[in-house]
């Protein structure tokens, strides 16, 4: 091998400069790692590039990192462990292939389905210890020229950083994990949830809630379903100047026109038959605090004229009573549905629209604040493995990979979910890609089988009209939108082509149930 003196000063300097980065960043090993193989790929000049971890149960290997003219298509294929990488990761040898067509471990189902071809390869196993946690490739020379005992020397300088680096972010996530679990416990008890915010967007939402933090103006907080639009209100209310008092929460799709009022309003005895005794509503509860009306599109007009009241007035009067009641409270609003397309339809009234409106929070989807998914990962794995009993250490490189690139429909109760799910029938020490049962995307074949099933049913049921058959795809296909949307109205709409109001006939008149 070549000694290091014959290492040029560009690439020294660029040696340098990509240690100090490892010891400066840990939070997006991700990034760094990608960083080190692009750097990899300049100073030796070849064509492509992979880092590939090592599955701890199996010793299989995928493809965390692929960098080059087939990048995106090989990171979704699993290699074998009697291939090349998964020959240097049992010996932990780096290896230099000239002629990789030739070698008898050369494996060719990458090549194959990618339809790229390897000519020649340095590969270099990436241990942390005694222990192999994955292998980097350099594929294919340019000009066409072999690789060297330079470019290998290169390779393993820059690889025992990737390993460095590596160690760090599992260290780093490791304490952080510890960290967000002392933090949950300090919290034990209190009636507030755990709070992450990463991305751009959300810290900007929370300097608009600051900005508005002494003033009693109503917030009206919109999004997706599942976005955690009440963990928002919690901000509002305790980043405000009412954080001491009480924070009441209604759902106002959760009971009945009737049961509702009495339950924001309370009730007097008397006032129906179950009604044995005076009942403070809600508002009552929360007063000097901040109530937070969730779901509140689908408050029933009638109680939309005494919600405006309350707004403009501080001032109502419990059920079966005369005598008015005044109260001291901010109100957080929340939907997922369109109010601007409810008031145009005449099912939400135009003055309360405007009165809830003063400060609009839009919560964006999880799949535009993917900073947050990770730090939410170990949220929910710290609570489902306590739940099960069993001690993960946390989620391995592909089942990350797999999290970050699957859409989130459902966002962050989609998230939760599939945390309790792969802690339910996973093994520690960690969640791996099987563990999460997250949908397969379907092939254009697939969809046109699935259309071709749906056909078939359709035209061996007893009414086979013109009318039923439409009427038939056209559930199936709305209800197939809902969910791809996670039942979120107005994207389906988008989706659909077509007004919000008329997602909401087609869900009625069709029979589509959630």
């Amino acid at each position: 091998m070549s000694d290091i003196k014959s290492i040029s000063l560009d690439k020294f300097k660029s040696l340098i400069e990509i240690n100090t980065r490892i010891n400066l960043s840990y939070g997006d090993s991700r990034a760094l790692l990608a960083s080190i193989l692009e750097s990899v790929m300049c100073m030796v000049q070849c064509e492509a590039a992979s880092l590939l971890l090592v599955n701890r149960e199996d010793g299989r290997l995928h493809f965390s990192i692929a960098l080059g003219p087939k990048g995106a298509e090989v990171k979704k294929i699993e290699v074998d462990k009697n291939s090349i990488a998964g020959w240097v990761a049992q010996n932990k040898q780096s290896v230099v292939i000239n002629d990789v067509g030739s070698d008898p471990r050369f494996n060719s189902s990458v090549q194959d389905k990618t339809d790229y071809i390897s000519k020649n390869m340095i590969a270099f196993p990436m241990c942390v210890g005694d222990e192999c946690v994955g292998v980097i490739e350099l594929i294919n020379k340019a000009s066409d020229i072999p690789f060297n005992d330079d470019d290998l020397m290169i390779l393993e300088l820059l690889g025992k950083q990737a390993a460095i680096a590596y160690e760090n972010a599992r260290k780093y996530r490791s304490n952080m994990f510890e960290i967000d679990a002392l933090h949950n416990a300090m919290n034990a008890g209190r009636d507030y949830h755990t709070f992450i915010a990463k991305s751009p967007a959300v810290l900007s939402i929370l300097d608009n809630i600051d900005e508005a933090s002494s003033t009693n103006s109503s917030v009206l907080i919109i999004g997706e379903s599942g976005v955690g639009k009440e963990l928002f209100a919690e901000q509002v209310h305790l980043r405000s100047l009412r954080r001491d008092k009480p924070f009441v929460r209604v759902s106002c799709a959760a009971l009945s026109p009737a049961l509702l009022e009495s339950e924001l309003f309370g009730h007097v005895k008397g006032a129906y038959t179950d009604a044995v005794s005076d009942v403070k509503g809600r508002f009552e509860t929360a007063d000097g605090g901040t109530i937070f009306l969730d779901e509140i599109g689908e408050l029933p007009l009638a109680l939309q004229s005494k919600l405006l009241r309350v707004i403009q007035e501080r001032k109502f009067e419990r059920v079966g009573s005369s005598r008015t009641v005044s109260v001291d409270v901010r109100i957080i609003a929340a939907t997922n549905r369109n109010l601007e397309d409810m008031v145009h339809s005449g099912t939400f009234r135009n003055d309360l629209y405007f009165r809830l409106n003063v400060l609009t929070l839009n919560v964006p989807p999880l799949r535009e604040r993917k900073e947050e998914i990770e730090p939410l990962c170990a949220l929910f794995l710290d609570k489902f493995k306590k739940e099960t009993h069993k001690n993960f250490e946390g989620f391995s490189e592909s089942a990350l990979s797999e999290i970050y690139s699957y859409s989130w429909p459902g966002n962050i109760r989609e998230l939760e979910n599939t945390v309790e799910r792969a802690c339910i029938i996973g093994r520690p020490p960690f969640i791996q890609v099987g563990d999460l049962r997250l949908p397969v995307k379907k092939t254009e074949s697939g969809i046109q089988g699935e259309i071709q099933n749906c056909v078939s049913e359709i035209a061996s049921s007893e009414d086979v009209s013109l009318k039923n058959a439409l009427n038939a795809f056209k559930k199936k296909y709305v209800l197939k939108i809902l969910e791809e949307n996670g039942w979120n109205q107005t994207a389906a709409a988008k989706a659909l082509g077509i007004q919000r109001t008329y997602v909401s006939k087609l869900i009625s008149e069709l029979g589509i149930r959630n």
